[in-house]
C-alpha cells in the first residue's frame, strides 16, 4: 500500500511522533492507522514525543570507571523529577549510557552538535572516495549522503548502536524508558577520559625489555 503525506500528517497528529518514525510506522504496518499508533506507543516514540516539550531539570551525574581506572565516564542525564532519578531504572538507564560512552566513545552527542567545517570535511572525503572507486556523478551526491549516516552512528551518541542490543540506538534506548517512566530523559552532557590520551607515548616493547633485563 502506497503511504501517502496526508497518511503520515495523520499520524503525527494522533501520536506527536516525528514525520520519518509516522512513515516508517506506516510503512511496516502496510497503512493500517490503528496498528502504526501501537507500534509508535510499543517503540516509546508516541510518549517521548509528548513529552519532548517538557522540562527535565532534575536527574543524576553518573560516573563509570573501566578496565581498572583506564577509562572513566562523567554523564548528566535529566529527567522530571528527583523521585524518578533515585529509582533503580533511571540508575540503570545512566549505568548503560555510561557504559555506551566509554565503550564506543563518541564524538558528539547528537548530530545537529558536529561543527560545519567537520560536516563539510567530511562530505568531501566521502565524495572524493565515490569518484575514486569511479562512480558517476550523478549518483555521487546520494552515495555522499547515504555514507554519511555512517560517519553519524559512528560519532554521534544518539546515533550510536546500542552495545548491549545492536538493533536499537541509544535514542530508541531513552525513548524507551520515557514510556517506561513516564517522563522526560535528556542526556545533557558528558566527558569521558581515558588514560594517557593526548600524551606521547613511548613504543618500547615493555615484555621484550623487561626479559633483556632477565638475561
Amino acid at each position: 500500500m502506497a503511504i501517502t503525506a496526508s497518511m503520515v500528517k495523520d499520524l503525527r497528529t494522533k501520536t506527536g511522533a516525528g514525520m520519518m518514525d509516522c512513515k516508517k510506522a506506516l510503512t511496516e504496518t502496510n497503512g493500517d492507522m490503528d496498528k502504526a499508533v501501537d507500534l509508535l506507543r510499543e517503540n516509546g516514540l508516541a510518549a517521548a514525543a509528548k513529552k519532548a516539550g517538557r522540562i527535565a531539570a532534575e536527574g543524576l551525574v553518573y560516573s563509570y570507571i573501566h578496565g581498572n581506572g583506564r577509562i572513566g565516564v562523567l554523564v548528566e542525564v535529566n529527567c522530571e523529577t528527583d523521585f524518578v532519578a533515585q529509582t533503580d531504572n533511571f540508575k540503570d538507564l545512566c549505568k548503560d549510557i555510561a557504559m555506551q560512552i566509554a565503550a564506543a566513545n563518541p564524538k558528539y552527542l547528537k548530530r545537529d552538535e558536529v561543527p560545519e567545517e567537520v560536516l563539510e570535511h567530511e562530505k568531501e572525503v566521502l565524495r572524493q572516495q565515490a569518484l575514486n572507486e569511479g562512480k558517476p556523478e550523478k549518483i555521487v551526491e546520494k552515495m555522499t549522503i547515504g555514507r554519511l549516516e555512517k560517519f553519524y552512528k559512528e560519532s554521534c551518541l544518539l546515533d550510536q548502536e546500542f552495545i548491549k542490543d545492536s538493533d536499537k540506538t541509544i535514542q530508541q534506548v531513552i525513548n524507551e524508558n520515557i514510556a517506561k517512566i513516564g517522563e522526560k530523559i535528556d542526556i545533557r552532557r558528558y566527558t569521558r577520559y581515558e588514560l594517557g590520551e593526548g600524551l606521547q607515548k613511548r613504543n618500547d616493547d615493555f615484555v621484550s625489555e623487561v626479559m633483556a633485563q632477565a638475561k
